[in-house]
């Protein structure tokens, strides 16, 4: 039984009226007549007699006119219940290191005070990882750093190209030159996240292309400790601009002027087709796109 006809039977009755009900409900008459009529062959017996184009309730509309508002107070009960309660629960979020730490830091302690009872288990791990988490449903949302990803079965809700650059100490003896080759840097101390995850992948990947290849001397997820190092030693890393952009403005690493290493990153916030949006995950997703994807 549907529900639309229950409430469109309330409104005839109410009413008297087939006309005044589809005026107030914004419906055709035939449409009135059509769920009246669906509902009548459903119920198997007569709820309106129709003499003289006068209508009156029969014996069964008057009893179903009870049940009717009762099922109609219940369902808005229900909805008044969802409206309260939808914003609890709990979410998988899984991102890269960077990713993650970037928007605990940035982002998390604002997004609890508004909404205190959703509840966030975050996550770390490779695209790979990740996306195969989407398929089995162990991850509610995933955020990527790699290269453009794309499947049928993903919605992409935010995407945005990511600047990367090459970083070092200010104090490098490369902080000042201009129009640099990758080929004058690549023997000199690496240090990069780890090998064959999200922009590491796509960064190796360039320099085959070119028949190179980079031996760091410490590989590590952490980019909070690759900074670190960068700034204490001479070494030089591949980063995206929001892991250094700070250290940059303060003058303790600086950018490199590497000018034949185009690569595109792609920050990308996904979920499955299939997966329910609950109001808690619709809401962290508009937060998220509002706050961690920049216009």
């Amino acid at each position: 039984m549907e529900l639309r006809n229950l409430i469109t039977f309330i409104h005839v009755a109410e009413l008297g009226s087939f006309t005044k009900a589809a005026e107030q409900l914004g419906y055709s008459q035939s449409t009135i007549s059509f769920q009246i009529k669906q509902l009548e062959d459903e119920l198997g017996c007569l709820l309106f007699e129709r003499i003289n184009h006068t209508i009156t309730l029969t014996e069964q509309g008057h009893e179903l006119v009870s049940y009717a508002h009762q099922v109609r107070a219940l369902t808005e009960d229900f909805k008044e219940t969802l409206a309260k309660e939808d914003l609890r629960g709990h979410l998988h979020i899984v991102t890269p290191d960077s990713v993650c730490e970037e928007m605990i830091s940035a982002h998390y302690a604002d997004f609890h005070r508004k909404y205190p009872s959703i509840y966030i288990r975050f996550s770390t791990g490779d695209s790979g990882n990740l996306l195969h988490m989407l398929d089995r449903n162990e991850a509610d949302v995933i955020i990527t750093l790699d290269h453009h990803l794309y499947n049928k079965d993903y919605v992409v809700a935010k995407e945005q190209k990511i600047p990367m650059h090459f970083v070092a100490s200010s104090e490098s003896k490369f902080a000042k030159s201009k129009g640099l080759s990758i080929k004058d840097i690549i023997e000199e101390p690496f240090v990069l996240t780890e090998y064959g995850q999200g922009y590491r992948r796509v960064f190796d990947r360039e320099l085959a292309k070119k028949s190179l290849e980079i031996t760091p001397v410490l590989e590590i997820g952490r980019t909070d400790i690759i900074t670190s190092v960068l700034i204490e030693n001479n070494m030089i890393s591949f980063l995206p601009d929001f892991v250094t952009d700070e250290l940059i403005a303060s003058g303790k690493l600086c950018h490199l002027d590497v000018i034949d290493m185009n690569i595109d990153i792609w920050k990308q916030l996904i979920y499955h087709k299939n997966k329910w949006l609950s109001k808690s995950m619709k809401t962290f997703i508009e937060y998220i796109k509002a706050h961690e994807f920049s216009n």
